[in-house]
């Protein structure tokens, strides 16, 4: 694991930005509050601004999960990859985390919680189908990585204040289920919302914290080249199977491995991820590999 210095300094980094999230938050809804209703629309706005920020704060796990469809996994279903979290926790002398699988076909994964202790890591059914054992332990690596890097908060409560933020847009589709108006005015209320919760995830999340993550995991694993190689076959499976770009996945895509939408339209907005080709270089750099 990474020296303790540097370690401080990406946790003081993490919580610098997500704090400044939580300060436009606050501002923005003060603003909106006077342009309503003057002086105590901005008392107004700020309570739910910090209203927001506590739900945020509290239900970001589930809302992450939710967002995925996932459920918790057993030892009896996934005793390898029990195995594989056990070893590698204790190398990186962390809380062994709980474990979830989502359903979904793209493979990837992603890390939420508020600290080491609440850490959930989840897997995708897609990702266990498509890497060998030593690319499942440097993906998980790179998900245990986040947890000591102490960046876990920021990005969960990040994902959980977006998916409030976003959360009307939900709204016309249960209301009008199947129906083109209902999918249409789900559009236009993501426009109006989608910018904000992304500016929020932006300040909260750098794509430096992907760059660590990978080089943290490279060290804990010893393997930076199984790494590499689950990598290239994230990022082809995201690129073939994008997931649906709707504002309660939208809000959690940076939590993820690798970048799981299409690079279009409001996805654009959101995107932490830097590239997955530098990732590669990097991790192939720290094997000797010279291009």
């Amino acid at each position: 694991m990474p020296d303790h210095a540097p370690r401080a300094a990406d946790q003081a980094a993490a919580v610098a930005g997500l704090a400044t999230a939580v300060v436009v938050l606050v501002a923005g809804f003060a603003l909106i509050g006077v342009g309503v209703a003057g002086a105590g629309g901005a008392v107004a706005g700020i309570v739910v601004a910090v209203l927001l920020t506590a739900a945020g704060y509290a239900w970001c796990d589930r809302l992450a999960l939710s967002a995925m469809l996932a459920r918790p996994v057993s030892e009896v279903e996934q005793p390898e990859l029990y195995r594989l979290v056990r070893e590698l926790s204790k190398a990186g002398r962390l809380p062994v985390p709980r474990l979830f699988m989502s359903p979904a076909d793209q493979p990837n994964s992603f890390t939420v919680g508020r600290g080491p202790r609440t850490a959930t890591v989840c897997c995708t059914e897609g990702l266990l189908r498509v890497l060998d054992e030593a690319e499942l332990r440097g993906v998980l690596g790179h998900e245990l990585a986040h947890v000591s890097g102490h960046d876990i908060l920021a990005s969960s409560m990040s994902a959980g204040l977006a998916t409030l933020i976003t959360s009307p847009a939900r709204l016309p589709r249960l209301a009008r289920p199947g129906s083109r108006l209902g999918r249409a005015e789900s559009l236009l209320l993501l426009v109006v919302f989608g910018p904000i919760a992304a500016v929020l995830v932006r300040l909260a999340v750098s794509p430096e914290r992907e760059y660590r993550a990978d080089a943290t995991a490279a060290l804990l694993t010893g393997d930076p080249v199984a790494l590499s190689s689950a990598l290239r076959k994230a990022d082809a499976g995201a690129a073939e199977l994008p997931l649906p770009s709707d504002g309660r996945r939208l809000s959690v895509g940076h939590l993820m491995f690798v970048d799981p939408f299409r690079p279009q339209g409001v996805a654009r907005l959101f995107a932490t991820h830097p590239p997955a080709a530098e990732r590669v270089r990097r991790l192939e750099a720290l094997a000797g590999y010279r291009r």
